[in-house]
């Protein structure tokens, strides 16, 4: 194994050096910046996360035929967990110590962030978080690009609300930390605009749950009750498409009991037959069916790298794009890949994002995005509802006892100038991890 590793690292080097053409196979290797791509090409996971990892190929290929950064050539360092928690951990590190990445670009659930987090939070490295998330944390070494809840969660909540007067509510997660803290965060807004806790159902499931027969039956019998319901829905991985082929099963349309998804997009719905499925929603930041010029150049350019015309592209696709861009400008603006100046220069970045506007990176390291509610068509598209501004991403909850008077701020400026991520305003004291 490790003459095969060596052999295929001289091969990786003397490949390098051909195409830069330098006589020194040192020099080609010194010559490359290294990026970290973590994300599952096996398990249950993998139905999501593979399109993460080739859109992260993409993006470093479209880079180098611009010149590279800093004049050097990018160099994806591509691993797999294996949708294994642990194994994330594991990978991260190699990735951080033995490999020298300059940032890594990965994890899906929030069960493998946290279980990296702390490596690079000792190692003092970079992660990309692409992937709607529960909030309640912020660190210096993570850049979380997709949605906090109050992008997507309570807005989801706030249509149904309005538009299809919804008084029950069903709170279906697979059993891991984002679905249980953006449920207790749910439950805590649904109380606080009158919601009776009766009218309120919570279930979880094992990630890979393929049995829903028994637990759809309960959920038509709790919307069977008298009164409008809903399915608020946090299933993650390959789990949803038995729970989707259930509902039309038993005969549950759009209009009976509508369910919201977080965690369901176009690459998931393209393993399903979707006819049983129109109508139901799902709440993103990014549809591929948005139109605008933008979107239709990056859907013409996946599609042609991809060399497959039926690829679809989503929501975590467009937050590798937003943080791969700002990245590559932070990394201009430092003049290096040091950790602790690309962090710095990573606040206040803007590029433009898929939609027609602007992201902008806050002092709490997540983005400002707009809020999407998309209706499923039967091609596995969705048709957009509902669409907010830019809204900025929140990473304490407002609706959560211990996290309302929390903040956090990477600049200092909102935290008596102690850049923190888990800062008190009441107790003014900075919790967990800070600039020392």
């Amino acid at each position: 194994m490790f003459l095969k590793n060596v052999f295929k690292q001289t091969l990786l080097v003397m490949s390098m050096a051909a195409a830069l053409g330098t006589s020194s196979l040192a020099m080609a290797a010194d010559d490359t910046i290294k990026v970290g791509v973590l994300h599952s090409l096996s398990g249950t996971m993998a139905i999501s996360e593979t399109t993460l990892k080739d859109t992260m190929l993409m993006l470093i290929d479209e880079q180098n035929k611009k010149g590279g950064v800093l004049g050097k050539q990018l160099e994806a360092v591509v691993v797999d967990p294996a949708s294994n928690w642990p194994l994330f951990a594991e990978k991260a590190r190699d990735l951080i110590e033995k490999d020298k990445v300059a940032a890594t670009f990965g994890c899906w659930t929030s069960v493998s962030r946290k279980s990296v987090l702390p490596v690079f939070e000792e190692k003092n490295s970079l992660l990309f978080y692409p992937v709607q998330y529960e909030g309640e944390e912020s660190s210096k070494n993570v850049f979380y690009t997709g949605a906090a809840p109050n992008q997507q969660a309570i807005p989801a909540v706030d249509y149904l609300m309005k538009e299809g007067e919804v008084k029950r509510w069903v709170l279906a997660g697979t059993d891991y930390v984002y679905p249980r803290t953006t449920n207790k965060i749910l439950e805590a807004y649904l109380k606080s605009k009158g919601v009776d806790e009766k009218d309120i159902m919570i279930n979880y499931t094992p990630f890979g749950h393929s049995d829903w027969q028994s637990i759809v039956a309960d959920i038509k019998k709790f919307g069977g009750e008298g009164k409008k319901t809903a399915v608020v829905s946090t299933i993650n991985g390959d789990a949803n498409v038995p729970f989707y082929k259930e509902l039309g099963n038993q005969g549950i349309s759009a209009e009976d009991i509508p369910v919201v998804a977080f965690s369901v997009g176009e690459e998931e719905l393209s393993g399903i037959d979707t006819k049983p499925l129109v109508g139901h929603l799902a709440a993103w930041n990014y549809f591929m069916s948005v139109e605008n010029d933008g979107n239709k150049e990056f859907i013409k350019k996946w599609k042609e790298y991809t060399k497959n015309d039926k690829r679809v592209t989503n929501d975590p696709m467009e937050a590798h794009v937003i943080g791969f861009n700002m990245w590559v400008k932070a990394v201009e603006q430092a003049k290096t890949t040091d950790t602790d100046k690309v962090a710095e220069a990573m606040i206040g970045q803007e590029v433009p994002n898929l939609t027609g506007g602007t992201a902008k990176m806050l002092p709490n390291h997540h983005l400002t995005k707009p809020v999407l509610i998309g209706e499923i068509q039967e091609n596995g598209q969705f048709e957009v509802v509902s669409k907010t501004p830019e809204v900025p991403g929140d990473a304490w909850s407002d609706f959560l006892p211990d996290s309302k008077n929390i903040v956090a701020d990477w600049t200092g400026k909102e935290t008596d100038g102690k850049p923190c991520g888990n800062f008190n305003t009441e107790t003014k004291k900075c919790s967990g991890q800070k600039y020392e």
